[in-house]
């Protein structure tokens, strides 16, 4: 078969099985339906019972890639139609990001480095908390390698989803405005889709903080980067 009709039969079943799968989780609210994990993992199963290399795959499927960028810049509109929520709590806001920026950043690392895992490894894993935009913009300063950081964010992102509300719950956490905060600066763009659940406080601020985090981990990772290899 071509390599191009080949490739666009993958892109016409990732479509589907993504909108099949949201269709499901609409209806049963169930941690294996979330799209995030069942769609990845039925597209994998599929390449491997097809024999189908990832180069075939990502052909014609490449563009969904790009489409990051501007998915995550369309976070900013219920932003700026919330913005008196976030002149309110400017100062909270700013604080939670650079303590949740550099925690994440150096907590990743280290654990790392405990568990002895390879440099590559460590670089990709320091940037696993910001969305994937900017997790690969920062990972190119840092040296991560670019398929690990994507793997390292999604699992990241389904992790927190996963359990941000029991988090919540053990910890007494009741406010929107911690539970918004708390998914978008560690679970980036899953855990502000599962915010978006919760109530319309808690998306825009975990929409505001994911982006923020982006930022700032972009901006400061390589010299944080620096420190931490120069140093441990």
């Amino acid at each position: 078969m071509n390599d191009f009709i080949l490739s666009m039969i993958c892109l016409i079943a990732t479509l589907l099985i993504y909108f099949l799968n949201k269709r499901l989780y609409r209806r049963w609210h169930k941690l294996l339906l979330m799209p995030l994990v069942m769609t990845p993992m039925l597209l994998v199963t599929l390449l491997i019972i097809t024999h189908i290399s990832w180069q075939n795959y990502i052909g014609e499927s490449r563009w969904l890639l790009w489409l990051l960028g501007p998915a995550t810049l369309a976070f900013a509109v219920p932003v700026y139609e919330n913005m008196a929520i976030i002149r309110r709590h400017w100062m909270s806001l700013t604080a939670g990001v650079i303590t949740a920026t550099t925690v994440a950043v150096f907590s990743s690392v280290w654990l790392a480095r405990l568990l002895t895992l390879p440099e590559e490894i460590q670089r990709s894993l320091a940037v696993r908390s910001i969305t994937t935009p900017f997790a690969l913009a920062a990972a190119k300063q840092l040296g991560g390698q670019p398929d690990l950081v994507a793997l390292f964010v999604v699992i990241t992102g389904v992790f927190g989803m996963a359990i941000g509300d029991i988090l919540f719950l053990r910890l007494s956490v009741k406010q929107g405005l911690a539970k918004g905060a708390g998914l978008g600066a560690a679970s980036h763009g899953a855990g502000t889709a599962k915010a978006y659940e919760l109530g319309q406080q808690e998306g825009v601020v975990s929409s505001l903080v994911m982006m923020l985090s982006g930022v700032v981990t972009v901006i400061i990772a390589p010299a944080i980067g620096h420190l931490m290899w120069a140093t441990l």
